[in-house]
């Protein structure tokens, strides 16, 4: 099963390491990653998803939370939570295409971000599906190239990760 965790950890050098160190040491894989600053300037927030048993997830937990540079740390996917991934896709718009690849964008409520005579770059934000499916929809155009951000969580309603 695939498993959210967000985790607050210090915002000095070394800190991202010492958690992908973590986990290739041990042999977990880790599917996607986020780090960015918080309002806190001393505080990184990192999305880590990665996947497993419950009884490994718990053990990757309890390894993360004995990290020095670990504030604190929270498995989204037990309670309620928000997830989106941002896509930047280039594909080819030349005759035809160019009015599906606009209509299909509209439909997914993606952004045509940079355009040229013969591609597109289209932004999509959503929920993991919606960005396959989306890719799915471009089966007849060709795709230049993909970005994914990989996940981004945050809980539902007033529970916090904060201090």
């Amino acid at each position: 099963m695939q498993h959210i965790v967000s985790i607050l950890i210090e915002n000095e050098s070394g800190a991202l390491s010492r958690v992908a160190g973590l986990f290739s040491a041990r042999g977990y894989n880790i599917e996607s990653l986020t780090v960015a600053p918080t309002d806190d300037s001393s505080l990184s927030r990192m999305t880590l998803v990665t996947s497993g048993t419950d009884e490994i997830v718990e053990q990757i937990l309890k390894q993360l939370n004995k990290l020095v540079d670990v504030v604190k740390l929270v498995d989204l996917t037990e309670s309620a939570h928000i997830e989106r991934e941002m896509m930047l896709i280039k594909v080819e718009a030349v005759g035809e295409s160019r009015a599906e690849v606009k209509r299909l964008a509209d439909i997914f409520r993606g952004n045509i971000i940079d355009v040229t005579d013969t591609t597109y770059t289209v932004e999509l934000t959503g929920p993991g599906e919606r960005l396959d499916a989306f890719l799915q929809s471009l089966s007849s155009i060709s795709i230049h190239e993909v970005v994914r951000s990989g996940a981004m969580g945050i809980s539902r309603g007033e529970k916090v990760l904060g201090l």
